[in-house]
């Protein structure tokens, strides 16, 4: 998110120009009023909710109250409807402008319960039909020791105190107050929020016979698949251990001869790969005890069996030429070379476990006995026993993020985490059967492919399977999930593969025989927006917009010639950039760009073009008062806002100050100012006039002041309303009070 920005130095350099008036105006009711607050803004939130904030922009910082409704929310689930300092995407927004609002007065917050909560009525606001609510907001720039013209600052809503740590249905609307800068590029996801990522299936790779197990190679950046022979191809063996090209799954090369139990080679099946050779290459487990190494171009594998039983899982050891096999509840070390067991343990139960060699740790589940073990990988002993839930039976797998030391496990329908101690993290669950996790630590996230049962007695079995991408750090979902049509689990676990990045993920579906290459897509984020614009006609209007997204968007501008409620596309407007001259007839319109890609459409926030005719100016700055005492004329005042008008004639000399009346010299004649855009030419500078004898022997002698481009003479003029600024007698009198009330006048009326 990009932080508001507090009042630049132009800003501050006119308040304070401002604030030097000491002249109270003898026309007030003339003066400008507040300008409006800008328009307002929705977001979508990663869950899909809505939250349109009625006004986002231009805020009065003494308090505006806005209109917040939402659309969306878990209906179950008690939110905050809040005005919080914005600490970022996945962070608690705090602090915050009071809790839940329970007088109905300062309405800093709200409370949205579900129906028939203990809460709702008094203290709460229950949920209307669809998640939806309808609130009201009071906003101010400084309260209760937050100051949002110093930090960025948002409507926010976020899981109430009963679901600490959730942050499913935070959603942040940024809010920018008066004399600050609109907060980032603005803009809104139309389908999706704006960055949304998902994965879409490409290519389909039948080249590998029933694919087993897959891994991207970090080193060589091949694809190894290890895989079965299919039945359905009578007249080809297919198992063995293939290297594809990851991009086109074409096979390099087919490793299908590895030792039997006599050392005599043959054509063996490839059921696991356990762990990458450097450079190139894999250390695998194949049938029934066998554990084989072997590279791209090799025709026969290097490989030797383990004495005892059949292995049921393999793992990657943590001294060089080692490598950890459980045959049933028997956890062992083995040499690669010789397949000798270097020692061991048996546990009570399990079949299968993961490695953490970074922290040197064994993590053994027994799911029957409801035990997760922690084993001390450089003793083999039992270190910790967890306990796992209850009533489930182990259907998946069990895998280590290297990152964070958390271990993974896949029971039953759900995904159970837990931390490097053991502790309990979170259970993800689910409808179908987690197969297989990978973890990708560019990214932080973990990848984990569910299987259907294939059993259509089921209640909702479909045969469809999944992909589904997780934040390591806080367990929410990093992608939309990916539906894997016909990947059931009747003929065999499906497996995945992740390149570094989480660009591309592989997943396979062994009862089709089939490895399917997903490509990582993101929506468009719209990273500029155009501003609004004030041309004078005949000139070239220039708005520009960009977008990130994965693949590239594409852009089109599109025009709405009635606020905003219709819009068309504008023909050939589909670059960045889009400039054109122009018409009279453009006065008003509203622009914004469209980015798409097939992630997602985005668009960016309105802006309005404002068309003035030749010649005119937006009108002119304030010229600078006479002083006090009398002796000198003041400066005429400048034209435009974006060019230089007439400047004025500069101070007449001093007249005398005590006495009878003295007038001071004239001013020099001011230059005539150029053509600026909305308004006429300034004029001819008319000289200051001389001081005349005021009451008590001074006088306060204005110069002339700019108002719409023309040129007033006598005493100062503001330039907002070209109101008469009356003289005062004797000393002058600061009135602080005036001065503000004169900043917000002059914000308002956008003067020069």
């Amino acid at each position: 998110m990009t932080p508001q920005h507090p009042t630049t130095p132009a800003r501050a350099g006119a308040a304070s120009a401002a604030l030097a008036l000491v002249l109270v105006s003898a026309a007030p009711a003339a003066a400008a009023g507040p300008a409006a607050a800008g328009p307002g803004r929705t977001v979508l939130g990663a869950g899909g909710q809505q939250l349109t904030v009625s006004a986002a922009s231009g805020l009065d910082p003494l308090g505006r109250t806005v209109r917040v409704t939402g659309g969306g929310y878990d209906g179950a689930k008690g939110i905050y409807v809040a005005f919080c300092k914005d600490n970022g995407d996945n962070r608690v927004p705090a602090p915050c402008v009071g809790g839940a609002d329970t007088t109905g007065g300062s309405k800093a917050s709200q409370w949205i319960v579900p129906r028939g909560d203990a809460h709702a009525g008094e203290l709460g606001i229950p949920y209307g039909e669809g998640g939806r609510f309808d609130v009201e907001l009071r906003l101010t720039a400084k309260n209760e020791g937050l100051d949002c013209t110093q930090v960025a600052c948002s409507v926010v809503t976020r899981v109430d105190h009963r679901g600490a740590g959730d942050r499913s249905q935070d959603v942040r609307v940024p809010i920018a107050f008066r004399g600050q800068d609109p907060v980032g590029p603005g803009g809104e996801g139309v389908d999706v929020p704006q960055g949304t990522v998902g994965y879409r299936a490409g290519a389909e790779f039948t080249t590998a016979g029933k694919p087993r197990d897959l891994m991207f190679h970090p080193d060589s950046r091949k694809l190894y698949v290890g895989s079965d022979d299919l039945p359905d191809t009578a007249d080809v063996n297919e198992s063995g251990l293939h290297v594809l090209d990851p991009v086109d799954g074409k096979v390099r090369s087919t490793v299908n001869q590895a030792p039997g139990a006599n050392g005599t080679p043959g054509r063996r099946a490839v059921r696991q790969l356990i762990a990458p050779l450097p450079g190139d290459g894999v250390v695998f487990s194949y049938p029934l005890r066998g554990i084989g190494t072997a590279k791209d171009g090799d025709t026969v594998a290097a490989g030797a069996w383990v004495p005892g039983g059949a292995v049921t899982d393999a793992g990657p050891g943590i001294a060089p030429g080692t490598v950890f096999v459980a045959q049933g509840p028997v956890l062992s070390e083995v040499d690669v070379a010789t397949a000798t067991v270097k020692r061991g343990i048996t546990l009570e139960g399990g079949d299968g476990f993961a490695v953490d060699p970074v922290r040197k740790a064994i993590w053994f589940p027994d799911a029957g006995n409801g035990r997760l073990y922690r084993i001390d990988a450089t003793t083999l002993q039992v270190a910790a026993t967890v306990e796992l839930p209850a009533g489930e039976d182990y259907a998946g797998f069990t895998e280590v993020d290297p990152e964070t030391g958390a271990v993974w496990i896949g029971i039953g329908t759900s995904v159970v985490v837990h931390d490097a101690a053991g502790k309990r993290l979170r259970v993800l669950t689910g409808d179908d059967l987690p197969r297989a996790a990978r973890f990708d630590p560019v990214t932080h996230e973990a990848y984990v492919v569910r299987q259907d049962p294939g059993d259509t007695s089921r209640p909702g079995s479909d045969n469809n399977g999944s992909l589904t991408v997780y934040r390591t750090t806080d367990f929410g979902e990093a992608a939309k999930p990916v539906v894997l049509p016909g990947n059931q689990g009747q003929l065999g676990f499906a497996s995945l593969a992740v390149e570094p990045g989480g660009g591309t993920v592989f997943v396979s579906n062994p009862a089709e025989g089939r490895i399917t290459r997903l490509q990582r897509s993101v929506s468009p984020k719209v990273t500029q927006g155009p501003t609004d614009q004030t041309v004078t006609e005949g000139d070239r209007a220039v708005l520009t917009a960009r977008a990130d997204g994965t693949p590239e968007p594409t852009v089109t501008w599109q025009v709405s010639d009635d606020g905003g409620r219709t819009w068309k596309a504008v023909v050939g407007a589909d670059a960045p950039v889009h400039s054109f001259t122009a018409r009279a007839s453009d006065n008003g319109h509203r622009f914004r760009a469209e980015f798409r890609n097939e992630a997602g459409t985005s668009r960016t926030t309105p802006v309005t073009l404002t068309v003035g005719a030749p010649g005119t100016t937006t009108g002119g700055a304030s010229g600078n008062t006479g002083t006090s005492d009398g002796a000198t004329g003041g400066a005429g005042g400048s034209a435009g806002d974006t060019a230089a008008g007439a400047t004025g004639g500069g101070p007449g000399t001093a007249g005398s100050t005590t006495g009878d009346s003295a007038s001071g010299t004239s001013g020099a004649s001011g230059t005539s100012g150029a053509s600026v855009t909305g308004g006429t030419s300034g004029t001819d500078g008319t000289a200051g006039s001389g001081g005349t004898v005021g009451s008590g022997g001074s006088s306060a002698s204005g110069g002339t002041v700019g108002g719409t481009g023309t040129t007033t003479t006598g005493g100062g003029a503001l330039a907002s309303t070209g109101t008469a600024v009356a003289t005062l007698a004797g000393s002058a009198v600061a009135l602080t009070a005036v001065g503000w009330a004169l900043v917000r006048r002059k914000r308002a009326g956008n003067t020069g």
